[in-house]
């Protein structure tokens, strides 16, 4: 099974799974563009009463739902397990304990079936949800922006990543929900401060963090600092903080920052398309304001629909697709990677 060859092979059958967080999802993918099936059962409703994910109750409740998702995913492709070319598994980056679920289950699948195991790059799979909805121009542009990551990457070729630009502290996704508290939101808190940004009518300016001129990386701490900040100055003077003000500042400032950078680096780097990917690809604003920027530059872009922003198999399929025709394949040993380096993974 950790058989490669040079030669790229035609896209097969693909059965995914992904359990990097709180979402247990698997997909079955022909050729990696054809979904036949996507089933995601999320977790939200679960950790809402802490506020945020608790790695140990996530891997319990993968636990519970795996071999149910894998037999619902089957049943709705209208296929047998035994139609599989291969199995394919994010192996990482992500909570330890949940990948470890995922891992274990399609290593038992793979051994059962005889077919090829895929360990995939969870990041890789985000990017290349965009493949399932059109084609992907080389040289392209990828900005990555998640509960756990922000980045910008530059795709050479198919299958070939660069890191240009990533956060230094805070993912863009983790300011939101912190954000998302100070404003009394529940968890997610995201889509809240999208949806009252969008309705404010007013806007308290926050400071933006450009960081050095020459730099394509992020930082969001001080920015989530700045809005505790405001809420507190509002407070000891006894007012109420305008909390869709201060939604709307911190969502101009994250936009300006991270579209800003992504259309430098596009230029710079000659890059032939553009692409939205991860959780936070989900928010209006931020669609908005980069598909306004793609189109004053001339440079196509690629979103995919809200179901393929957030975790799901089907993205991890894409990825592991990638993997199938050149034929580069897992061992049995495979291990889940709580930190994975994407451009190791590339082909």
């Amino acid at each position: 099974m950790s058989a490669q060859s040079n030669e790229a092979t035609e896209g097969g059958l693909l059965l995914a799974i992904e359990t990097s967080c709180d979402e247990t999802s698997v997909a079955v993918v022909r050729g990696g563009r054809e979904v036949l099936s996507n089933v995601v059962s999320s977790q939200i409703d679960t950790h809402r009463q802490f506020g945020g994910v608790v790695p140990e109750i996530a891997s319990r409740k993968h636990v519970e739902s795996i071999t149910i998702i894998i037999e619902e995913a089957v049943r709705e492709a209208g296929i047998r397990l035994e139609d599989i070319d291969a199995v394919a598994v994010t192996q990482g980056p992500g909570l330890i304990g949940a990948l470890l679920v995922g891992v274990v289950a399609a290593k038992s699948l793979a051994l059962a079936l005889d077919v090829p195991l895929i360990g995939t790059h969870h990041i890789a799979g985000h990017i290349y949800a965009n493949r399932l909805i059109g084609e992907i121009l080389y040289p392209s542009l990828a900005l990555v922006v998640s509960g756990g990551h922000t980045e910008i990457v530059l795709l050479e070729a198919e299958g070939k990543f660069r890191i240009i630009g990533r956060t230094r502290d805070d993912a863009v996704g983790e300011a939101y929900d912190k954000v998302a508290r100070a404003l009394k939101f529940p968890y997610p808190g995201g889509p809240h401060v999208d949806k009252l940004a969008q309705e404010a009518t007013e806007e308290i300016v926050l400071p933006r963090s450009w960081l050095e001129p020459d730099s394509y990386d992020f930082s969001f701490s001080g920015l989530k600092s700045a809005v505790l900040a405001e809420i507190n100055r509002s407070r000891m003077k006894g007012e109420s903080p305008d909390f869709s003000a201060l939604a709307r500042g911190f969502q101009q400032s994250v936009i300006d920052v991270v579209t800003g950078k992504a259309i430098r680096a596009a230029k710079e780097f000659g890059a032939r398309q553009m692409m939205l990917c991860g959780g936070v690809a989900a928010n209006r604003g931020l669609r908005e304001r980069l598909a306004a920027l793609c189109e004053e530059a001339d440079l196509p872009l690629l979103i995919p629909p809200h179901n393929l922003c957030t975790d799901n198999a089907a993205m991890i399929a894409a990825a592991a697709d990638l993997k199938w025709r050149h034929g580069q394949f897992s061992s049995l040993d495979l291990k889940a990677e709580a930190v994975m380096s994407l451009e190791d993974w590339s082909l």
